[in-house]
């Protein structure tokens, strides 16, 4: 990590282990220390966002911020619930473990999480989302790096673009640096997408089915924390009950095994070499990086615009509040809210292009549905 700066964590200490594992925040000297960015304009923000794309072969970077127009409430901000000290997360080498205690921790975990997933799943793209995938279909944007495990910008290309985005394009274009909730695997490696997980999980719990089923029909959902996963504490139950059912593929080879876990980088646990050898890759290849609505409070994607800097590629920022990158020299910094500009970017960038079927259906597409000040039941996204 670079700089006694940035060192600055929430910590947990894990006693019984002896691990310390740290929750990434943003530095209290950044917090507290007045925006060098100047204030633009709209009109000034979209021109400067408009010429730093037209060269084309652009690398995004995206984070949290660019889903919360889609009701997905960020992590980090002003209320953001990793700026919270007693925020608690669970930890990898707790939701792994084999023990009983394991199991006890995945049953708090996979309650909360099937009682949350639902609103992730069915959250839709914003603007911001169609306005990238619109610039991805026109190949500016060739390749895109997203923290946000919401699956919401395959969920843009895709929606008016599927037969000219298969899945091969989609791995080679969009790359999920902490990984996706619409994906499960179990300890011995056997995948299965989350919808069918959570039909499992459905099966082996009727009286929770019974329970969402009642929700549905009354139109409410309980509160919800980071990653689709909710508080039920006040509820007054018991998670003991929550049974979660063996990996049948486990079964079929004389197994019973129940460890399971979404494809999601938790905290404790490492980002794949293979996912970070191809963040590397998809800036190495670019001529310039564009970051969206993160404060790169992770070093995961903190270091790849420190890669970009080193590299001495142009990099802009576009995110509003202070920053990670705030202290770093070389990056053009525009303080302002993405859904407010990015579409008429995409105009302006795309030019007659825009008059394409597919790109105008998607720049005319989009959600704006930011959840509400005092509203914490919003699903919520990494990054």
């Amino acid at each position: 990590m670079a700089g006694s700066a940035y060192r600055l964590f929430i910590t947990i200490s894990v006693i019984h282990c002896h691990m310390r594992i740290t929750v990434p925040g943003i530095p209290q000297a950044v917090l507290s220390a007045v925006s060098t960015a100047p204030r633009v304009s709209r009109a000034e923000a979209i021109d400067c966002i408009t010429t730093f794309l037209e060269p084309g072969n652009v690398t995004v970077l995206t984070g949290a911020g660019v889903s919360v127009d889609s009701g997905i409430r960020a992590y980090r901000g002003h209320d953001g619930r990793y700026m919270n000290p007693n925020y608690k997360p669970i930890l990898y080498h707790e939701l792994i473990d084999k023990t009983g205690k394991g199991h006890t921790f995945r049953q708090r975990y996979w309650l909360r999480s099937y009682l949350g997933y639902p609103p992730v799943r069915d959250a839709l793209p914003n603007t911001t989302h169609f306005a990238l995938a619109a610039l991805q279909h026109a190949g500016i944007i060739p390749r895109l790096i997203t923290q946000n495990v919401d699956g919401l910008h395959h969920k843009a290309l895709v929606t008016q673009a599927r037969i000219h985005w298969p899945s091969t394009r989609l791995e080679s274009s969009i790359l999920e640096l902490h990984g996706t909730l619409h994906k499960v695997h179990c300890n011995r490696g056997h995948t299965v997408d989350r919808n069918t997980f959570q039909d499992r999980l459905s099966s082996a719990n009727p009286k929770w089915l019974e329970y969402v089923q009642e929700m549905e029909r009354a139109g409410t959902q309980p509160r919800t924390n980071p990653d689709g996963d909710v508080a039920v504490e006040h509820l007054g139950i018991s998670y003991s009950d929550f049974v979660i059912p063996d990996c049948p593929t486990c079964l079929l080879e004389n197994h019973h095994n129940t460890v399971h876990k979404p494809q999601v980088i938790f905290f404790g646990e490492s980002i794949p070499q293979s996912t970070k050898d191809k963040s590397y890759r998809f800036i190495d290849v670019c001529d310039r990086l564009l970051v969206i609505g993160t404060t790169l409070a992770t070093y995961s994607a903190f270091r790849l615009l420190r890669h970009a800097i080193d590299s001495q590629k142009p990099v802009m920022l576009l995110n509003v509040g202070p920053t990670r990158a705030d202290t770093v020299s070389g990056v053009q910094k525009i303080d302002y809210p993405s859904g407010l500009v990015l579409r008429d970017v995409a105009r302006l960038v795309l030019g007659a292009q825009s008059e394409d079927d597919i790109i105008h259906e998607m720049l005319e597409s989009g959600i704006v549905r930011p959840p509400d000040n005092d509203d914490d039941r919003a699903p919520r996204a990494a990054g």
